[in-house]
C-alpha cells in the first residue's frame, strides 16, 4: 500500500463534507456559483482536491457542474419536490413494512422510547427536538428493516431535499400533524401490521411534502443570489 495516496483521498473527503454541511446550512444557497479559487485559498488546499470534492457532491446531486460556466449549487424546484417525496414515500413505507416483520421486542422498546421524546418535544412546542427525534426514529426504523441499499437510496435521497429552502415543521400545525402521523406508524407497528405501517409511512413522508408546498405559497422567493461569472470566450 502506498502510503502517500492516502493523504489526499482523506483531503477530498474532508473538503467534500465541509461544503456538504455549508450547502445544508444555506452558507452557499440554491443557485450560488462555487468560486473555487477563493474556496482554494481559503482552505489552504490546491484546486485539484478541491475538484474531486465537487465531483463527490455532484454524483450526489448536491452540486451541478456545468460546462464552461463552472460548478453551482443545486438549486431544486417544487417539481423536482414533488419527485422526490413520491420516490421517498415509497422507500420509507418499504423500511416501515419490513420492520414490522423484523422488529424484536427490544427494537419496539427502543422505538417506544423514541417517540416518547417526540410526545414530550411536541408537547413543549420544540420543533428542534421533535426534528432530532424524529430523524433518530426514521433511522431506528432504517436500522431494523436492515436493508443497506435501500438505506442508501434514502440517504442520498434526504441530501437532495436538504436543499429545499424552508422545512416542513414551520407550517403551521405541522408539528402536531406530524406527531398523530408518528402515533399511527407506531400503532401499526407495534401490532406488527406491515401493510398498514407502510401505508402510514407514505401517507406521513407525503404530508411532509405537502406542508413544504403550503409554505411555498406563503412566502416570497429569495431576492438574488450569487450572480455568475461570464462564460469563458473561446
Amino acid at each position: 500500500m502506498n502510503a502517500s495516496r492516502i493523504a489526499p483521498v482523506a483531503l477530498y473527503q474532508e473538503v467534500a463534507e465541509r461544503l456538504r454541511q455549508r450547502i445544508f446550512a444555506h452558507e452557499l444557497p440554491p443557485g450560488t456559483w462555487i468560486d473555487e479559487q477563493a474556496l482554494a485559498v481559503h482552505y489552504g488546499i490546491s484546486r485539484t482536491p478541491l475538484r474531486e470534492a465537487l465531483k463527490v457532491l455532484a454524483s450526489e446531486g448536491l452540486v451541478t457542474l456545468k460546462p464552461r460556466r463552472g460548478c453551482y449549487v443545486t438549486e431544486i424546484s417544487e417539481r423536482d419536490l414533488d419527485e422526490v417525496f413520491s420516490v421517498m414515500s415509497m422507500l420509507e413505507g418499504e423500511c416501515a413494512r419490513l420492520s414490522a416483520a423484523k422488529a424484536t421486542d427490544a427494537d419496539l422498546e427502543g422505538l417506544r422510547a423514541i417517540h416518547a421524546d417526540l410526545e414530550r418535544a411536541a408537547a413543549a412546542a420544540d420543533i428542534d427536538r421533535f426534528f432530532e427525534a424524529n430523524q433518530a426514529f426514521h433511522l431506528a426504523l432504517h436500522q431494523i428493516a436492515d436493508n443497506r441499499w435501500l438505506l442508501h437510496v434514502i440517504e442520498d435521497l434526504r441530501k437532495v431535499i436538504k436543499l429545499s429552502r424552508h422545512h416542513s415543521l414551520f407550517s403551521e400545525g405541522r408539528l402536531e400533524q406530524s406527531l398523530a402521523e408518528h402515533r399511527d406508524i407506531m400503532h401499526a407497528l407495534l401490532a406488527r401490521d406491515g401493510t398498514q405501517a407502510e401505508d402510514r409511512m407514505r401517507r406521513h413522508i407525503l404530508s411532509g411534502r405537502a406542508a413544504l408546498a403550503r409554505i411555498a405559497e406563503t412566502r416570497s422567493p429569495t431576492p438574488g443570489l450569487n450572480a455568475p461569472p461570464p462564460a469563458p470566450q473561446h
